[in-house]
């Protein structure tokens, strides 16, 4: 379950980024609120998959999936571009949460 809880988390972390942008510094009510609504929810989720996994691995886990998963939707829905540098970037966080999860993180 744990798993599905940072699933959560993550998942409400990209939508963080993705209202904060749209809040053009908070100066957009509506984006605004978004923004920190989808970090309530996210911070919520972060922390009842605390319960299972080691603080330091779960918040690594989460901060690693969020920004490869924030990087990938700016691509595909904000017409950002993808270079080699952020695709090795993105392999190598990849490579760096395969090794959490193969050291028995969860």
């Amino acid at each position: 379950m744990s798993w599905l809880y940072l699933g959560v988390a993550v998942i409400f972390e990209i939508a963080v980024a993705l209202s904060a942008s749209k809040a053009k510094g908070f100066t957009h009510l509506w984006w605004t609120a978004a923004t920190l609504v989808s970090g309530a929810i996210a911070t919520f989720f972060l922390s009842l998959a605390l319960l299972t996994f080691d603080v330091g691995v779960g918040y690594a886990l989460w901060t690693s999936v969020a920004g490869v998963g924030i990087v990938v939707v700016g691509a595909l829905l904000l017409g950002e571009r993808l270079n080699g540098r952020k695709l090795l970037g993105i392999l190598i966080v990849i490579a760096g949460v395969v090794g959490l999860q193969l050291s028995g993180a969860a």
